[in-house]
């Protein structure tokens, strides 16, 4: 890796982090979306209505632009700790995925289940098929995706861990894949075979809507695709500023426009439209990273609060959905109609993120770092501690 490449690894991207904030948002957007549509309120007036639909109905994209963002900031952080990802120390990197995923996972699963247990609205399992102890072992078997494929959604946010059991999975078979190819020009064709296989796979599975949705190859294919960004960001960057902006310009445009019309483009590709949105999102990453690059001080004015989003995606992605649950059932008791739906949106988004700043700040943030000193100790040490 270059010296100046490995200078941009770990300080935090500005562009990224936006990226990342306008994803969550997206989901949230979505979420809340499904149960109060902007479509039926005052906005119609004003906005087309494919635009609002673009805005309440992208949340599953957005989850693809998460899975490009992770392997590329994975790998890139993985290629500055160990130079090649054929050096990569497999215990130090599930060790921090696991420091990083498990403390809110864990706490999660449990809250749910006695939210079920107490038969809390919106929060029991239901459906035929399902059961208290199968959706446990599903969500920490990193199988909840192919579960709800065979069994139908799980309720609130026990259906948002799909995405994360298509994500670890993934990461679970990356070290070793490293370990065992040895040379990244055998583990790019790999990679290029997994993203290229990633939507012809959903072909084969339009039986299952659901499925469909939530299958693992399609996002093990986008997780592929960051991967193989990383490897050409930390291999080489461009001297000037012209390919970054011709980037930024072709990504910024890229992928706004296949969310917005997607409808359109769908006929043409059909599930390359997920390749096509995966591949343009990398671009945009690409962009991102070489201007931090090449100016290393180089911000994006008055995006600090997607940004904050960003960086606590992780816990508002696994949270936002009590908050929305909330302000659903306000607006319900309301009893306003859905004219006006578009005034629980602000409050909805703001408490998902104070919600999200919340568990970062007091729990996660801490559980992380604790679980790193503790199962990062040298192993003699950690003998002798556990002596």
């Amino acid at each position: 890796m270059s010296e100046l490449n490995q200078s941009a690894v770990f300080a935090r991207n500005a562009g990224i982090d936006v990226l990342r904030g306008i994803s969550i948002l997206l989901v949230m957007l979505n979420h809340i979306g499904l149960r109060i549509r902007l479509v039926k309120g005052v906005l119609i007036n004003y906005l087309p209505e494919q635009l609002l639909d673009a805005i309440n109905f992208n949340g599953y994209e957005a989850v693809f632009l998460f899975f490009v963002i992770s392997g590329f900031l994975i790998t890139l952080h993985s290629l500055g700790r160990w130079g090649r990802l054929g050096s990569i120390d497999a215990r130090a990197f599930y060790t921090r995925r696991a420091a990083r995923i498990l403390p809110c996972l864990l706490t999660l699963v449990a809250l749910l289940s006695l939210l079920h247990l107490m038969r809390v609205p919106d929060y029991v399992i239901t459906e035929p098929g399902q059961s208290l102890p199968r959706a446990i072992g599903a969500a920490l078997g990193l199988h909840l995706n192919w579960y709800e494929g065979m069994t139908g959604y799980l309720p609130a946010n026990w259906d948002v861990l799909w995405s994360l059991s298509v994500e670890e999975v993934f990461y679970i078979g990356f070290p070793l894949a490293c370990l065992l190819l040895r040379r990244e020009w055998l583990l790019a064709p790999v990679l290029a075979a997994l993203a290229v296989w990633g939507p012809i796979s959903l072909a084969t599975i339009k039986h299952n809507p659901i499925w469909h949705e939530k299958a693992y190859w399609p996002g093990v294919g986008a997780i592929a695709v960051g991967v193989l960004t990383a490897m050409l960001a930390a291999r080489w960057a461009p001297r000037t500023m012209l390919l970054p902006r011709a980037l930024l310009a072709v990504g910024g445009c890229g992928v706004p426009g296949v969310m917005l019309f997607e409808a359109q483009i769908w006929p043409w590709l059909h599930e390359g439209t997920l390749l096509l949105l995966v591949v343009l999102t990398a671009v945009l990453i690409l962009a991102f990273h070489w201007h931090a690059v090449l100016r290393p001080d180089w911000k994006i004015p008055g995006t600090a609060w997607l940004q904050s989003m960003g960086r606590m995606s992780y816990e508002i992605y696994l949270t936002h959905m009590f908050v929305v649950m909330t302000v659903v059932e306000l607006y319900k008791h309301a009893g306003y109609g859905p004219q006006w739906g578009l005034l629980w949106y602000p409050p909805a988004i703001a408490g998902a993120w104070g919600l999200g700043w919340l568990v970062a700040r007091y729990f996660s943030e801490p559980a992380e770092h604790a679980m790193r000193r503790r199962l990062m100790k040298p192993r003699h040490e950690a003998a002798v501690v556990g002596a």
